[in-house]
């Protein structure tokens, strides 16, 4: 099977998401894509397995030329999308969820013992030994994800596309599906592999393609391309390029604001790090580098197995997120759906639900109060729009995420260390900008400490003072920002790939 992509553009406004890619897959070969978030990756993904219409341009699936798919007929056609996030459903048993809309069925009964051989041997194919009875959320991620593979085969897959598979695998999961893929490979398969990981590129890839801002910017075998070529590929500078920024500067003669030392935890640690008032901490890192379990521990929401914890010099106890509010350390977390904001509430709502006491007088909510605590919140963020009585969920993805920055710095906020895991996750570029700016001014403002994860290395460079490379739970690297590029982040977070250490 091939499938090639031509001239494929899809415009969103004035915004072009896809830019006139070309790209081109086919049986027996791995390809990989590689680019920023943002670059392009995921529209084009979803342009391949229906979910998404292009603007222009073509899909040409063997002899068939289609100028855009449906979900079915790109089912059909014999494409398969893994997505990051997995679309198993955690209550059905892995055979139920392998015949999902597919179910088999004699007289109008449901075969059940049918099904569950067929679906053994799909699960023995890509060397999974889960039995098909097990409930699918019961499994850990490793073997959902070999699931939805067996699933993609069981359906007759001919192109199988894998959006950062490995990304929340441990180790010894990713490098068994680093195996899978061969075997699938020699098996006939197309394969278009989508990753951060240059170590899978180069060990995985026959052929790679970068995108930047929607448009194919480099294609190639990989007979002879290095990691430094894939880096300078993906950032669009020299290797050797440093590019010196203006921050403002820190007073180096003040205390530490957050103290954290020797804090360890499961996968985690030990970890020190001291953050000043108004100074911005970066913790860089690839999914599962340990980024997000450190501010997790720090608020409270794992448990720290040792290692202390001051806040202005204090020492605090911190066992649940509670204990983290009452000393002044919130979290905003990286899945504002899941864990952050309450869709169906209104923007009001979602604003001042820590601060009741704030806009209530005698025990009753005063509304005065509470609009006059979100108009500010929504003047600080730039809301848009700024209506209190809007339900979260009817906000951008860039508004949604000031909600929820704006639940913990609004005015009445007592917050002095503001805790950011992927701060601007699905968030467009313009809404990115203003995000960034309300946490620059919110750090030199109110003199706060921010710590934010992030596995962006434009993100590093536009918020950062330092930044803490973390790999496998430790902090692995220090570096000074206002002397860091993009190349040498990237350069860093996949030294680790290869056992290597660089120092800064």
């Amino acid at each position: 099977m091939t499938v090639t992509v031509n001239n494929l553009t899809k415009r969103y406004g004035t915004t072009l998401a896809l830019d006139s890619v070309d790209l081109s897959m086919h049986e027996g070969k791995v390809h990989a894509l590689l680019g920023h978030n943002g670059a392009g990756k995921s529209t084009l993904i979803k342009c391949l397995g229906g979910g998404i219409r292009p603007t222009a341009g073509s899909i040409t699936i063997d002899d068939e030329k289609y100028t855009g798919l449906d979900p079915h007929t790109s089912i059909k056609s014999g494409i398969s999308v893994i997505y990051q996030h997995l679309s198993l459903i955690g209550s059905l048993t892995v055979a139920e969820n392998l015949f999902l809309g597919q179910e088999l069925t004699r007289n109008g009964f449901l075969s059940r013992g049918e099904q569950y051989e067929i679906a053994k041997s799909s699960l023995e194919r890509v060397g999974s030994s889960v039995s098909p009875n097990t409930k699918t959320g019961d499994l850990p991620i490793g073997q959902r994800q070999l699931v939805e593979i067996a699933k993609a085969l069981q359906r007759n897959a001919k192109l199988l596309i894998l959006d950062e598979p490995s990304a929340a695998l441990s180790p010894l999961e990713a490098g068994r599906l680093g195996e899978l893929v061969f075997q699938l490979k020699t098996e006939g398969l197309a394969i278009l592999y989508v990753t951060h990981l240059l170590n899978e590129v180069t060990r995985l890839a026959d052929d790679t393609t970068v995108l930047r801002d929607g448009r194919v910017v480099w294609t190639s075998p990989m007979t002879g391309v290095s990691k430094s070529d894939l880096v300078e590929a993906i950032s669009g500078k020299s290797a050797d390029t440093i590019a010196v920024r203006e921050h403002p500067p820190l007073d180096q003669a003040l205390p530490p604001l957050l103290s954290v030392t020797e804090l360890a935890g499961p996968e985690l640690g030990p970890v020190s790090l001291d953050v000043r008032p108004g100074e911005i901490l970066a913790l860089y890192g690839l999914i599962g580098s340990g980024r997000t379990r450190l501010l997790e521990t720090m608020f409270g929401a794992r448990k720290a197995s040792s290692g202390s914890v001051r806040v202005d010099g204090k020492h605090v106890t911190i066992n649940n997120p509670n204990h983290a509010l009452k000393q002044g350390i919130a979290l905003v977390p990286g899945d504002r759906h899941r864990q952050g904001l309450f869709g169906s509430l209104t923007a009001l709502d979602n604003v001042t639900v820590r601060d009741m006491s704030t806009v209530s007088r005698a025990g009753v909510r005063s509304i005065k109060r509470g609009h006059s605590l979100f108009d500010e919140t929504a003047r600080l963020m730039s809301l848009k729009p700024n209506n209190r009585s809007l339900p979260a969920a009817g906000f951008s993805g860039g508004n949604q995420q000031k909600l929820l920055i704006g639940r913990w710095v609004n005015p009445a906020s007592q917050v002095r260390v503001l805790l950011l895991d992927d701060p601007t996750q699905g968030v467009d570029v313009g809404a990115r900008e203003e995000i960034y700016a309300v946490i620059r001014n919110l750090a030199r403002e109110r003199s706060i400490a921010v710590v934010f994860a992030t596995n962006e290395p434009e993100e590093v460079l536009a918020l950062g003072h330092r930044c803490f490379v973390m790999e496998r739970g430790k902090i692995r690297h220090e570096l000074d920002v206002a002397l860091a590029s993009e190349e040498q982040l990237l350069a860093h977070i996949h030294a680790g790939q290869t056992g290597k250490e660089s120092r800064a």
